[in-house]
């Protein structure tokens, strides 16, 4: 007899097998054991269906939920690759990375370290790839990461060179090679709904594999940040974005400004007046909070 725990990692195991070509379950276990034999061992057979069967129900309910959920976050890489070279990838990267957590918003956590792992899934425009994939799971955090009372503009005001500020759980940074928020709006754009948005200058509605095809290589900086219930991508001057990145490491404002203007092109007389310009905007946002406890876990 199979003790509780032994029972539920054996189904679970059986459940998460890859299915075959046709969206069947595998005749065979791992070891090679027939899976007809398998299943009887832990399922009785039911009146119009044998065990197999009724095994077979719950390991394609579970790939059609994790396959139709990660396709949900996951739009504009699905477009840009295709849906062939998309389903490929989706089932050999759920297959390594199996659901682990209570929610299935985590689904799709590791598929950035994945890509790196596996550039060849993504195909010959593999470096774009992995930016829409950076940037749609910066999307993900963005929506569900919390938020805390923010810090007011008097706060900020009276911060001198030796504060911190903590940014808020759900602003994310990023440096990207290609400048794929304007192609993530268009797909977005092409769904029934869209919560999200950019202050970068959009063209008029196009295909978005049209537009994917014009993007050519350029280093842009976005914060991607909550407001009002909605998700925004804001493009950063780069001093903007290191000045963001060395405060969120931990740097003192003094310090992380230094290293914002490191090797800046913009001369020293007008960097006051952009920082205050800066600060103003962040504030406005609520992207600076009081500390929170886990934030070095992020």
């Amino acid at each position: 007899m199979m003790t509780l725990l032994e029972l539920q990692r054996t189904v679970a195991a059986s459940v998460m097998r890859r299915l075959t070509p046709d969206f069947g379950m595998q005749e065979t276990t791992a070891d090679g054991t027939s899976m007809h034999e398998h299943a009887a061992t832990f399922i009785k057979p039911g009146k119009d269906l044998g065990s197999f069967e009724r095994l077979e129900i719950y390991n394609r309910q579970y790939w059609f939920r994790v396959l139709s959920i990660f396709a949900d976050d996951f739009p504009g890489l699905n477009a840009a690759l295709g849906q062939k070279r998309f389903d490929a990838l989706s089932i050999s990267y759920l297959a390594d990375n199996p659901s682990i957590s209570y929610t299935l918003r985590n689904l799709g956590s590791a598929l950035v370290r994945w890509l790196r792992d596996h550039p060849e899934m993504a195909g010959p425009r593999y470096e774009l790839a992995l930016d829409i994939a950076r940037l749609e799971w910066a999307y993900v955090e963005a929506f569900d990461n919390g938020e805390f009372p923010a810090l007011s503009p008097a706060d900020l005001a009276a911060c001198g060179a030796d504060s911190h500020l903590t940014l808020q759980p759900h602003v994310r940074l990023l440096e990207l090679r290609y400048p794929v928020d304007d192609f993530i709006i268009a797909v977005h754009r092409a769904k029934p709904a869209s919560s999200v948005a950019s202050n970068a200058v959009n063209e008029g509605r196009k295909s978005p594999t049209r537009r994917m095809a014009k993007i050519k290589p350029h280093t842009t900086y976005l914060a991607v940040h909550r407001f009002d219930y909605s998700v925004y991508y804001k493009r950063l001057d780069r001093e903007a974005y290191e000045t963001l990145r060395a405060l969120e490491s931990g740097n003192p404002l003094g310090d992380a400004l230094s290293r914002g203007f490191a090797d800046s092109s913009m001369p020293e007389q007008e960097q006051p007046e952009k920082v205050r310009e800066w600060f103003a905007t962040w504030a406005e946002l609520g992207w600076f909070c009081r500390d929170w406890p886990s934030r070095r876990l992020q």
